[in-house]
Formats: C-alpha cells, structure tokens, sequence
C-alpha cells in the first residue's frame, strides 16, 4: 500500500538543482504537492545527496509558471550505467501557494 497522501503527476521537465554552489541540471519526473523525484544530469564525478540535505530546485511548469523550491533529500541512489546520474525522492519544504495551485492545472 502507496502511504503517499498526495497525487503524484508524471511529468518531464527539465530543472536545475542547485546544492552550496554547484548547479546541476536535472529532470524532474514526478512531483506533487510535497515532494518530487529527479534524475540528475551525467556529472563529472559522483556526488552524494545524503537524506536531509537541503537543496534548491528550479524549474518552469507547462503553463510558464517558474518555480523556486526549497528541498529536503528523503532518499537518494546512483544510476549506472549511462554516466554519473543519482535518482532523487526530495520532500519539498513550505511549499508555495503559487506552486500548489499551479498543480491544480496539471489535473
């Protein structure tokens, strides 16, 4: 059984994470009122995203509306072997009214 209380969407959006002061483009492929999965880009070399490591994610929905997002890290893992990738599942912390409605039209 899903302990998830809220729909996820299936999306594919390109995004950035951003971590310290390193950026790193990334692929959101669902999301939700309080969370969201990404895979990052191929990196240089591999980085760690340990849970409860906060990070920034930057993105624009379908409808034009850009997102600023402040994350926390619930799980993370490594994605061989097409290149240096990590596969994210972040909570997203006090998430905007802005982005909350912006979901609605994803319905």
């Amino acid at each position: 059984m899903d302990a998830r209380q809220n729909k996820r969407f299936i999306v594919s959006l390109e995004a950035e994470l951003i971590f310290r002061d390193i950026r790193i483009a990334s692929s959101i492929e669902n999301l939700s009122e309080d969370g969201v999965y990404v895979i990052t880009s191929s990196l240089k070399s591999v980085a760690d995203f340990p849970p409860d490591t906060f990070l920034e994610l930057r993105f624009q929905l379908p409808s034009g509306d850009e997102q600023c997002l402040n994350c926390k890290v619930k799980w993370s893992y490594k994605t061989p072997p097409h290149g240096l990738t990590n596969s994210i599942g972040m909570e997203i912390i006090d998430p905007p009214l802005s982005y909350k409605e912006s979901l609605k039209a994803l319905m």
